[in-house]
């Protein structure tokens, strides 16, 4: 057996402790703390330190203005008779409230998650990844990406919507040479394509030069956005009764005279009045011409919360921005309050002064009533022109942030490209060619469900963040914004989603299914990061709360596992082992223990903590499901004592000591050899470092002779002697280096687990079952449910008579009457030990006389034990024996050590049990 301990490591070189010390001035947290005392700057981001954008933009021109901007895009001028003519002026402001109630409760959440801490680029994939950790903020940020890459698509349409409405053939403008376009269900609009992509490329083209620059010039967007705005107001009051000419797009009320120009219709413009009102006032669902599909509430929802969807944009400036957490809820509330305002005013002037078939049959009608028709031409090309824009520039800081982070592989590692002045020129490209992509879809009408799913998606994941921030009761947690709770998160998370699947049940279950398998995907690659994940903060709160309630006092016999205590000396000598026990334990707590051998004072630092990473990485490695203890100590028997007594929690401590044995075999580096097999099996999706010398060089090297040992066999009993004191259940292992499980796995031949319920120190107490023979069967047992061992081996129970004996058919049917009722399936294999038992001679007498007093038997009695084993081992994999009882006289302990080498002599794979407490239950 290897010790538990390594003197090399009990005083540090000083190297050693240089390194120690250069970790600890090297951590940020050291870096930031001497930088503030010492009155120095430290940059904001680290992109500023490697030629990333300068943080230049204030609140209102970083946040306000593009915010308001893209929640202005194509309902404003385009889309907002085509509302309230289908919904009725009751149904839009109910829509309008329900709409801004989920955007409200969103922006609390978002002002909660921004003002907890610094943000940097990405916006809300940055503030979401950080929460939720790698595997939600990946594939959330995936989704969020493509929500603005479509954004942008539906404000570029709405851009083309407007221009081929006003320049091409029957537009408002009356120009000489009209645009052409496409003719009335064609199955490809080549010239709306066409127009598009000349959009998209003039978008490309100001995102190149950078973000920097548009969020400068959309305060003087804005501003135009704002003039058209109040000219619309302003013209709903002056101008006078008007009969709007419809435009000859509209087939549907055209028909076939769409085409002719001699033919005209129009529809009134009434002024403000109390009939016009009562007409619009209530619902009225009908075919929208421009899809011809029969509208219901779900898709005038969507084409709506499809226009307001621009909370975000701010906060996707957020490598930008002076000041992220102070400017994106200061400006982004703003901006909501303002533009609700907004089309609360216009929404009811509409309603008072157009009739519904105005509504309905014209999207442009207001630069028809207008005092002076550019005006809302402007304002339609500026608002969804700079909302395009603004989506643009999202989606490709979003996915820059995703390949910055490195959470997809190499796909996105172009991403990350910067220019000198640190546009990430190619992300914009990126999400440029997939905008043309979703130009094939269709018109704005057809885009705006997925848009709104996909948006309604990323805000109901924002609310989760912020609540799952809120329940974890993180102390760290403490947003300056405090005008939040756990229920507005809720309410505003319950609300995203039942929108999402009213709009398109089927848009966002898709959504959902790809969102969670690429959260599988990110799981299994085992990312490594240090965001830090809100599902370890929430998984503490709630293992704590259950902790509390696991009740040792309540423990029943029915409900028994083992709750193991592996003690490792050094984990090179005992893969397979570890692999052994984890596969032993039913769900039941596992621990890895481990002594460090010192004097703490004499150490110059924790021995301990400079050791625990190495044994978790380990525990990663091997893919167990475990937990590690160490301790120092003078002695590894004092170690043990600690392990025994302090692992675990509440109700959940070790029943069950396992530990290896103490013999002159020299041990084989196990470790390597497995984490070999593991480099040829290394899977595509992992991002684990597979180098084996750094996996494996952390531990101490293997003894290579006898002398090499630092645990005295007297102190190796001493420890079987203390667990059972102790009254823990005790399992050594023995020749678990012949352990190859892949080998079992993959034979086609029946191997066995045996069992050998009898104690060969007391040969005379084999009549009857104690607590070591009945959980002998139960470990047994529960390794043969384990599904792998289930498939390739079979469970025997060998019953040793004497071969003379008349009741061994009796005894026989007896123990298949034991296992029925302990519901273990097995064969039970009689084998006649008469020949061992005369090697006892009288002895067996007085055994039975002295049945407290520990066993004095022959060498030669225990070899013939062993070869009574071995001949029933041939397709053995694994051989459970008795432990008898360790000696309570000193002067028999080695005797005891020798005898027990020798019993387990050339055996396959063995464990030695002793039992403590009842562990099977018969009853219900």
């Amino acid at each position: 057996m290897t010790s538990f301990g390594n003197p090399r490591l009990l005083h540090p070189s000083e190297n050693e402790m240089e390194d120690i010390h250069e970790d600890n001035e090297t951590t940020p947290l050291f870096r930031n703390l001497t930088r503030s005392l010492s009155g120095l700057d430290e940059p904001t981001s680290e992109r500023q330190n490697v030629g990333g954008p300068q943080r230049t933009l204030s609140t209102f021109i970083g946040v306000f203005c593009p915010v308001a901007l893209s929640m202005f895009s194509t309902v404003l001028f385009l889309r907002l008779g085509f509302v309230v003519g289908q919904a009725g002026l009751l149904e839009t402001i109910l829509q309008f409230f329900l709409a801004y109630f989920i955007l409200v409760l969103t922006v609390l959440s978002i002002c909660a998650i921004s003002t907890n801490g610094a943000v940097e680029g990405g916006g809300a994939y940055y503030m979401i990844s950080r929460a939720l950790g790698p595997e939600f903020g990946g594939s959330i940020g995936l989704l969020f990406f493509l929500a603005n890459v479509f954004s942008c698509a539906l404000y570029i349409s709405g851009f083309v919507e407007g221009l081929v409405g006003n320049f091409g053939p029957g537009g408002s403008m009356n120009v000489s040479s009209p645009l052409p376009v496409d003719d009335p269900g064609t199955s490809f609009a080549a010239w709306s394509y066409l127009y598009q992509s000349g959009v998209a490329f003039f978008c490309l083209v100001v995102c190149l030069i950078g973000g920097a620059m548009f969020a400068r010039t959309s305060l003087g967007i804005l501003l135009i956005v704002i003039v058209c705005t109040l000219s619309a107001i302003v013209s709903f009051f002056i101008k006078e009764f008007k009969c709007v000419p419809i435009p000859h797009s509209n087939t549907v009320l055209y028909g076939n005279d769409s085409s002719n120009p001699n033919i005209t219709l129009c529809r009134n413009y009434t002024t403000m009045t109390v009939a016009t009102v009562k007409e619009n006032l209530f619902r009225n669902y009908t075919i929208d011409f421009a899809t011809g599909d029969h509208m219901t509430f779900a898709p005038v929802f969507a084409v709506l919360f499809s226009s307001v969807t621009g909370i975000m944009n701010g906060a996707n400036m957020s490598g930008e921005l002076k000041d992220p957490s102070k400017s994106i809820p200061r400006g982004t509330l703003q901006a909501v309050c303002f533009t609700f305002l907004t089309y609360l005013v216009l929404s009811v002037l509409v309603a008072f002064s157009c009739s519904r078939s105005l509504l309905l049959n014209n999207y442009t009608f207001m630069q028809d009533i207008n005092v002076w028709a550019p005006f809302i031409i402007v304002g339609i090309f500026a608002a969804t022109l700079s909302a395009a824009l603004g989506n643009l520039i999202g989606a490709s800081r979003i996915l820059e942030a995703l390949a910055r982070d490195n959470l997809f592989w190499f796909i996105l590692k172009p991403a990350t490209i910067l220019s000198k002045g640190g546009n990430p020129y190619v992300a914009v490209l990126i999400s440029w060619a997939l905008v043309q992509v979703v130009f094939l879809i269709g018109s704005l009408n057809e885009i705006a469900p997925l848009v709104s799913v996909f948006f309604l998606l990323s805000y109901a994941t924002t609310n989760l963040a912020c609540l799952a921030l809120e329940l974890a009761s993180a102390p760290n947690f403490r947003p300056t914004f405090k005008y939040y709770s756990w229920y507005t998160c809720s309410l505003g998370m319950i609300g995203c989603l039942v929108m999402c699947f009213l709009i398109s049940a089927v848009f966002a279950a898709v959504a959902i299914i790809v969102m969670m398998i690429l959260v599988i995907l990110l799981h299994l690659r085992s990312l490594p990061t240090s965001w830090g994940s809100i599902s370890q903060a929430l998984i503490f709160h709630q293992v704590r709360k259950y902790l509390l309630l696991l009740d040792s006092r309540k423990d029943h016999v029915k409900f028994w596992r083992p709750q193991m205590l592996l003690l490792v000396a050094n984990p090179r000598s005992c893969a397979q082992l570890i692999g052994f026990i984890n596969d032993l334990k039913k769900g039941g707590l596992y621990v890895l223990g481990h002594v460090k051998v010192g004097n703490f004072d004499e150490t110059q630092f924790d021995l301990v903590q400079k050791v625990y990473p190495n044994w978790l990485g380990l525990v990663d490695s091997l893919k167990i499901k475990a937990f590690v203890e160490i301790t120092q100590a003078a002695s590894v028997r004092d170690g043990v004592h600690h392990m025994v007594h302090m692992s675990g929690l509440g109700g959940m401590k070790p029943n069950t000591i396992c530990l290896g044995f103490y013999d002159d075999q020299i041990p084989e580096d196990s470790l390597a050899k497995q984490r070999q097999r593991a480099l040829r099996r290394v899977r595509f999706y992992s991002s684990e470092n597979m180098d084996t010398d750094s996996a494996i060089n952390v531990f101490p090297q293997l003894r290579d002779t006898e002398g090499d040992k630092y645990l005295t066999a007297d102190e190796y009993v001493h420890v079987i002697f203390d667990a059972l004191k102790m009254q823990k259940n005790v399992c050594v292992c023995r020749h678990f280096h012949k352990f190859e499980k892949e080998d079992m796995m993959h034979s086609k031949k029946m191997r066995y687990i045996d069992v050998w319920p009898v104690n060969f120190f007391r040969p005379d107490t084999a009549n009857y079952f104690d607590n070591t023979c009945l959980f002998l069967l139960q470990l047994a047992c529960i390794l043969n449910m384990v599904p792998g061992w289930k498939k390739h081996t079979m469970l025997r129970v060998f019953l040793c008579v004497k071969s003379t004996s008349e009741d061994s058919e009796k005894k026989r049917k007896k123990l298949y009457t034991l296992l029925r009722q302990l519901r273990i399936l097995s064969n039970v294999q009689i084998v006649g030990w008469e020949h061992i038992l005369e090697l006892l001679g009288e002895s067996v007498d007085e055994l039975e006389n002295h049945p407290t007093r520990f066993p004095i038997v022959s060498d030669e009695y225990v070899l013939a034990a062993n070869e009574l084993i071995r001949s029933q081992a041939v397709s053995t994999e694994v051989v459970f024996c008795y432990l008898p009882r360790v000696p309570a006289k000193a002067s028999q302990r080695a005797q005891y050590l020798k005898q027990l080498k020798l019993l387990t002599s050339d055996l396959p794979p063995t464990v030695l049990v002793h039992g403590i407490h009842p562990v099977t239950s018969t009853t219900l």
